[in-house]
């Protein structure tokens, strides 16, 4: 799902500016940040309003990188330094992991049915007649809907005979598929956190750059800052699909930034595949049907809030962020460990459990690099030293492939849900419902697994490319026999 466009580069100018900063001791100037970004008198803002407006937006980005909801402001002059001060004393920043930045999000259609100049205006009217909320009327000879009253039924679409009638999607809302985001009173887009698995499609969505992940890497940095406690790194399997070095190369860069060590979560993923293929058995023995992976949070969360008929079939094993935490304290007790990785619905799950501290995305880690100058020398060699197989769980199929490795029962019949979306849900629902063949389920939220992840730097075609060179796995080769 990772894409690169402006709204995506804006993000990260603004990330790579907030570490900078708070690498030279400058946290102070950081309401100077939407200044510098809008200047006066220059187009430089990209705005589609006025210049105010662009600062604003950038501000309430801020605002979300340094931790906080936007929804949550009650003073609109307490300043983004303040804001940093609160953040890293620990003031409570709100809920949920993603925010909305309500002056970004003004842009879109008001109403998901418009009226075309093919409308001919004919006296049949159609349209009106069948509109059952009253939201159609007659203007200059042409149909007109009132987006107040329009509820998006369609049926004024289906009723015009020249088709004069068309749907226009809202973004984020299409893109979401636990319809967790809607447009409230005052038409800003809401995320209902009762309902959001924190899986980012509205995030990468949003053509206006609008949804924003609440970042914790302003703590990051501050950890580091502090020498009284090791700071650890653990780096997600997917990061052999975002830069053009081999991950031996990278696992240095990370250490340049500051970090005391850093730990490979595909040496996690090794226990979660020897547990999860366990449990299986087990579980096949004790007479039900089948096992769902639990690697994936976003999955995880989705089963608890939208497929409860699933609960008693999804895997307790630990995901490899946790195993891999595990492993981390028992080297170093005290340590702060920071898992890095594509995905923004780890952070959920790090709040859930004990053992890791923070999270980062890799978008914050490439930022941090080059507001650090932190670079590395590309290996010649594709994979040096030991190939682990278990970094297959950044690719669709490759959890079950894994957890085949290690199975030993009844003949394995996998499944693999690739990207959790409206169509792989209605087959989600079928399945807890009827029996099957499949006695192991692998979901994952984004299609193509981890490497799609919203947070990342590659675009999923090129994260392919990378991992294929970089890993030592073939991403063609699980897709088809899971290793």
């Amino acid at each position: 799902m990772a894409q690169t466009n402006n709204a995506t580069l804006i993000r990260r100018e603004i990330i790579t500016r907030l570490c900078r900063l708070y690498a030279e001791n400058r946290l102070d100037e950081i309401d100077r940040i939407p200044l510098e970004m809008a200047p006066r008198n220059t187009t430089a803002h990209n705005s589609r309003c006025c210049i105010h407006k662009a600062r604003a937006i950038i501000r309430y980005r801020i605002m979300a990188l340094l931790g906080f909801n936007v929804a949550d402001e009650t003073d609109e002059l307490e300043t983004l330094y303040s804001y940093a001060l609160r953040s890293l004393a620990g003031t409570d920043r709100g809920k949920g992991v993603l925010t909305v930045v309500d002056e970004a999000c003004t842009s879109c259609v008001k109403s998901n049915y418009t009226v075309s100049n093919l409308c001919r205006g004919c006296l049949a009217s159609h349209c009106m007649v069948t509109c059952p909320k009253q939201a159609i009327t007659m203007e200059n000879g042409q149909a007109r809907i009132d987006p107040a009253r329009c509820v998006g039924c369609g049926l004024c679409q289906d009723a015009c005979p020249y088709h004069a009638i068309i749907y226009v999607p809202i973004p984020c809302e299409e893109s979401c598929p636990v319809k967790a985001i809607y447009r409230n009173a005052q038409g800003i887009e809401e995320i209902d956190y009762e309902k959001c698995i924190h899986c980012g499609k509205c995030m990468v969505a949003c053509p206006f750059g609008a949804i924003m992940y609440r970042s914790q890497l302003i703590h990051v940095l501050h950890q580091i800052a502090k020498p009284a406690k090791p700071v650890v790194a653990m780096l997600a399997p997917a990061v052999c699909g975002q830069f053009r070095a081999d991950y031996t190369a990278v696992a240095e860069a990370v250490k340049q930034l500051g970090f005391t060590d850093v730990f490979e979560v595909a040496e996690g993923a090794v226990l979660t595949a020897r547990h999860e293929a366990g449990e299986l058995a087990a579980h096949l023995e004790s007479g039900r049907e089948f096992l769902t992976t639990s690697c994936c949070p976003a999955w995880v969360e989705m089963a608890h809030k939208h497929l409860p008929k699933f609960l008693p079939d999804v895997s307790e094993t630990w995901s490899p962020m946790r195993y891999s935490a595990s492993m981390i304290r028992e080297k170093y007790p005290d340590a702060m460990v920071v898992f890095i990785g594509p995905c923004v619905a780890k952070q959920a799950e790090a709040l859930k459990y004990p053992g890791v501290d923070f999270v980062m995305t890799f978008e914050e880690l490439g930022s941090l690099m080059i507001a650090l100058n932190v670079d590395f020398q590309d290996s010649e060699a594709s994979v040096p030293g030991e190939v682990i197989r278990e970094r297959a769980f950044a690719i669709s199929g490759g959890v079950a492939g894994a957890v085949a490795q290690y199975y030993q029962g009844e003949v394995l019949k996998p499944l693999v849900i690739n990207g959790i979306n409206k169509k792989n849900i209605a087959l989600l629902r079928k399945l807890s419902a009827t029996k099957h063949e499949y006695n192991l389920i692998e979901v994952m939220a984004c299609e193509g697994g981890c490497l799609s992840g919203p947070a990342g730097i590659s675009a999923p075609a090129v994260a392919r490319k990378l991992f294929n060179a970089r890993s030592g796995i073939s991403v063609d080769q699980i897709a088809i026999t899971g290793f």
